[in-house]
C-alpha cells in the first residue's frame, strides 16, 4: 500500500530548490497540503526573492497539488506556522531544512561568520519548531525532521562554525523526541548527502549528477508518515542508500580503588582497555549512559579488581523473541510473613493511628483486625524481584530500562493475616510498542491448593522495542477512563517526608526512593515516592469512601503510572461510582499533575445487597455461572464422566474484558473458577455479557452469534457441543 499524506499539512524550510524543493513537491504528489517555505537568499545568506518559492508552489498547483509559499527569514519561526495555519488550519509535519554556508578556517573565523550560521541552522529550526510545538501536542500527532550533515557528526576542514551548529542540531532533535514522545511527536535527524547549491561548490560535477535529491526525499516522507515508529534516530542518506547511525562506547576501565586517589598514570597504563573497541556497548539514552558510573561505584565500594567491567550486566535491547518468551514460567517464589508486616503495609501506605477506622488494620487485637487488600502486591513481588526474569528465553533485556508501567490485582479471598503463599508467574505476553517492549507477567498466589489472589504486572522496556511484535493483546487488563464529568468524591491526604523510606520496609529496596545521588542518575532532583505507595493509598480511599473499610468488599484494582510522587506532596484521589466499579484518578495536589490514570476498583456487592444490573455495571452473567457452579455441586461426579473437559469463557463488556471463568469438568468432582485459570483449557469463548445472556435466554442462535463474529471459539471446537449437558434448560450451546 503507498504512502498517503492526505489531510496532514507539511511546512518545509529552504524549499525553492535542491533538497527542500525535492521535498515539497513528493508530499504535494501524495496528497499532503504544503507551506513552501524560502528567503530566495543566496548561498551565504544575503538577499531576498520570492521568485524560487512562488516557481515551486506554482509547479505543485499545476498538478493539482495544494501549497502555498512563504518568504519569511526561519528567524520569523511563528510567521511561518502561522502561513500553515491560516492557509490549511493545522500544522503535522516540519522539515528544517533551511540553510547556508560561510566556510572558512577557524583561524579566519569572524563573529559574522560564525552568528549567521548559528542564527540559520541551529536557531531558525529552534523556532519554527517551537511555534509549531504546542500544535502538536494539543492535536496528539506531529512529525519533525532534523538536517545535520556529515560535518557536523563527523568535522571538516573550514566548516566549524557549519559543524558546531549541525551538531547542535541533533542533540535538540535527540531531546525533542523525548519530551515529544508522549504526545506522538517524533523528532528524527537526517545527513544528507546530495546536489545543492550548498555542495555544488565542493563536489564535482559528475558525483553531483549521483547525488540526486530525489535519491533524500524518500526516506524524509517515510520518517514523516504516521506508520514510521522511528524516534531520536539518526540517517545518513544519499544515491540511493540509507543507512543508520548510533553511538558505542569501549567498556572501558575502572582506574581506582576505594579510599585512594586517581593518577594520570592510573589511566595511562589502563589506555589500551579504555580505547578498546572489540566488544563495545550500544547507548542509546542519558539514562544508560548514567548507569555505567552507578555500576562503578558499586564496584569501587565493594572493592572488585581494578578494571572490572562496568557494563558487564547492560544487556542488547534488541533481545526480544516473544515466541520463545511467551508461556515461560519462572521458578515458584515463597512469601511468608506474620501480622508485623501487614500492618507495616498499612503505616507504608498512609494509614495513621490518628484515624479510628485504621485500626482494624494497624492493631493485632482488633476484633475485626485484617491485611489491607493490596498488600496482594507484596505478597507477590518477590516474584519479580528474586531475578528469575533474568533467565527467560527471548527476554535479554537491559534491567536498567525497566519501568513499572501498570499493575492489576485481582482477590479470590480476603488475605490472611499471617502465612505463607506460594506465587506462580508466567509470561502471559511480549508486545512491540515501537519506542520499547512491554512484558506482561501473570502471577497468581496459591494458599495451599488456594488461589488467593492474581497480579499482572505490565513491564515497560525503554528502547527494546521495534522487533516486529504485535502492539496490543486480549491477555491484557486495559486502564479505563473515567466518566466525563465531575467527581463523585474526592480525597486529599499528605504524604510524609518519610513515607518512602516507611514504604520500602515492605521490601522494594530500589535506592531510587532513598539514595538523592543515586535519585539524581536517574534524572530526579530527590529521591521520589514508589508508584505502588501511591496505588495503596488510592486503593484506601476507596475502601474508605465506598466500602467502609470492608477488606472482603474489595474485588480488584487496576491503575497505570504515569508521574512520579515527592514525598511530602499531597495526593488528590478522585472518584466516580459506577455501579460496583469505582473509577479513580490521582493527582499531586500541588502541581495538578496526574500520577494514576485510567484507574479503578472493583468492589463486591455489600452482604444483603441485590445484585446489580447490567445497566448499573454488574454483570448479569455472574448469576448463570452461580447456577452453574450450584448445579456442578449437586451432580459434579456424573458430569465429569459425561464431558471429560475444561472449558474457558471471557466475558466482556463495552468491549474490554469483565471477567473470566473456567469450568473444570475433567478433575475430581467438577468446579468452576472465577478469574484466571492455571491449568490447561480445551475450549474457550468470548462473548460479551449481553450477548451471553441473550443466548443463555435463547433469544440470539449460538451459531448465528459464533457466524457473525459475537461468539468467539479457541481450541476444540467440537467440544462446544457437550455444553448442553451443563446448560440444559438454561441456554442453546
Amino acid at each position: 500500500m503507498s504512502l498517503s499524506f492526505e489531510g496532514r499539512v507539511v511546512l518545509v524550510t529552504g524549499a525553492g530548490g535542491g533538497l527542500g524543493k525535492a521535498y515539497a513537491l513528493a508530499f504535494a504528489e501524495r496528497g499532503a497540503s504544503v507551506v513552501v517555505n524560502d528567503l530566495g537568499g543566496d548561498i551565504k545568506g544575503g538577499g531576498k526573492s520570492s521568485a524560487a518559492a512562488d516557481k515551486v508552489v506554482e509547479e505543485i498547483k499545476a498538478k493539482g497539488g495544494k501549497a502555498v509559499a512563504n518568504y519569511d527569514s526561519v528567524e520569523d519561526g511563528e510567521k511561518l506556522i502561522q502561513t500553515a495555519l491560516d492557509a490549511f488550519g493545522r500544522i503535522d509535519i516540519v522539515i528544517n531544512n533551511a540553510g547556508i554556508l560561510r566556510d572558512r578556517s577557524f583561524a579566519r573565523t569572524s563573529d559574522m561568520d560564525w552568528d549567521l550560521i548559528h542564527r540559520v541552522h541551529l536557531r531558525g529550526s529552534f523556532l519554527v519548531t517551537r511555534a509549531a510545538w504546542n500544535h502538536m501536542k494539543n492535536q496528539k500527532y506531529g512529525r519533525i525532521i532534523m538536517t545535520t550533515s556529515a560535518a557536523g557528526i563527523y568535522g571538516n576542514f573550514g566548516q566549524a562554525n557549519y559543524s558546531a551548529a549541525k551538531l547542535g542540531l541533533l542533540g535538540l532533535a535527540n531531546t525533542l523526541a523525548i519530551e515529544g514522545g508522549k504526545y506522538n511527536i517524533h523528532c528524527n535527524t537526517i545527513a544528507p548527502v546530495a546536489g545543492s547549491r550548498l555542495t555544488e561548490t565542493v563536489m564535482p560535477p559528475d558525483l553531483l549528477e549521483n547525488l540526486k535529491s530525489e535519491y533524500v526525499a524518500p526516506l524524509v516522507l517515510w520518517l514523516s508518515h504516521e506508520d514510521c515508529r522511528d524516534n531520536g534516530s539518526l540517517f545518513e542518506v544519499g544515491a540511493g542508500w540509507v543507512g543508520k547511525l548510533r553511538w558505542e562506547r569501549t567498556k572501558g576501565a575502572i582506574v581506582r580503588n576505594k579510599n585512594s586517589h586517581m593518577s594520570p598514570e592510573d589511566v595511562r597504563d589502563k589506555w589500551d582497555k579504555v580505547c578498546d573497541f572489540s566488544d563495545a556497548d550500544k547507548i542509546n539514552t542519558i539514562g544508560e549512559s548514567l548507569q555505567t558510573l552507578v555500576s562503578v561505584l558499586s564496584q569501587v565500594e565493594s572493592g572488585e579488581e581494578i578494571g572490572a567491567n562496568p557494563t558487564s550486566s547492560v544487556a542488547s535491547a534488541s533481545g526480544i523473541n516473544p515466541e520463545a518468551a511467551v508461556g515461560q514460567k519462572l521458578p515458584p517464589s515463597q512469601f511468608s510473613y506474620s501480622h508485623t508486616q501487614c500492618i507495616l503495609y498499612a503505616l507504608g501506605v498512609g494509614m495513621s493511628t490518628t484515624d479510628q477506622d485504621s485500626l482494624r488494620f494497624l492493631y493485632e487485637n482488633h476484633e475485626e483486625f485484617g491485611c489491607l487488600p493490596t498488600f496482594g502486591v507484596i505478597i507477590s513481588q518477590n516474584a519479580m524481584m528474586d531475578g528469575g526474569l533474568s533467565s527467560v528465553p527471548g527476554l535479554n533485556i537491559d534491567f536498567t530500562r525497566v519501568l513499572h508501567g501498570e499493575q492489576y490485582l485481582e482477590l479470590y479471598k480476603p488475605l490472611p493475616t499471617s502465612g505463607t503463599l506460594t506465587s506462580h508467574t508466567t509470561v502471559a505476553d511480549v508486545l512491540d510498542k515501537g519506542s520499547g517492549a512491554v512484558i506482561l507477567l501473570d502471577v497468581h498466589a496459591y494458599n495451599g491448593d488456594e488461589l488467593i489472589c492474581y497480579n499482572q504486572y505490565s513491564i515497560f522496556v525503554v528502547g527494546a522495542g521495534g522487533f516486529g511484535g504485535k502492539r496490543s493483546s486480549d491477555k491484557a487488563r486495559t486502564p479505563v477512563p473515567p466518566p466525563q464529568r465531575a467527581p463523585d468524591a474526592v480525597v486529599i491526604e499528605s504524604t510524609t517526608r518519610d513515607q518512602a523510606a516507611l514504604y520500602r520496609l515492605s521490601g522494594d529496596w530500589n535506592p531510587l526512593h532513598i539514595d538523592p545521588s543515586f535519585a539524581a542518575m536517574g534524572g530526579f532532583k530527590e529521591p521520589i515516592l514508589h508508584g505502588l505507595c501511591s496505588f495503596g493509598f488510592a486503593a484506601r480511599h476507596v475502601l474508605k469512601r465506598y466500602a467502609e473499610n470492608d477488606p472482603s468488599r474489595f474485588k480488584a484494582i487496576k491503575v497505570r503510572f504515569v508521574k512520579p510522587v515527592l514525598p511530602g506532596q499531597s495526593l488528590q484521589t478522585e472518584m466516580w461510582k459506577e455501579g460496583n466499579r469505582i473509577h479513580l484518578q490521582c493527582k499531586v495536589k500541588e502541581t495538578g499533575a496526574v500520577v494514576l490514570a485510567g484507574a479503578y476498583v472493583d468492589l463486591h456487592p455489600a452482604s444483603g445487597a441485590a445484585v446489580e444490573s447490567l445497566q448499573t455495571g454488574g454483570l448479569q452473567s455472574e448469576l448463570v455461572f452461580a447456577e452453574i457452579g450450584r448445579r456442578i455441586k449437586d451432580m459434579g461426579a456424573e458430569l465429569v464422566r459425561k464431558v471429560n473437559a475444561v472449558f474457558g469463557w471471557e466475558i466482556t463488556k463495552d468491549g474490554q474484558s469483565a471477567s473470566q471463568w473456567t469450568i473444570d469438568l475433567r478433575t475430581g468432582s467438577g468446579s468452576v473458577h472465577k478469574g484466571p485459570y492455571s491449568g490447561k483449557v480445551d475450549v474457550t469463548f468470548t462473548v460479551s455479557d449481553e450477548d451471553f445472556i441473550q443466548v443463555v435466554q435463547g433469544k440470539l442462535n449460538p451459531q448465528q452469534a459464533f457466524f457473525s463474529g459475537k461468539l468467539k471459539i479457541r481450541g476444540n471446537i467440537m467440544l462446544s457441543q457437550k455444553l448442553e449437558v451443563i446448560l440444559k434448560d438454561h441456554a442453546k450451546l
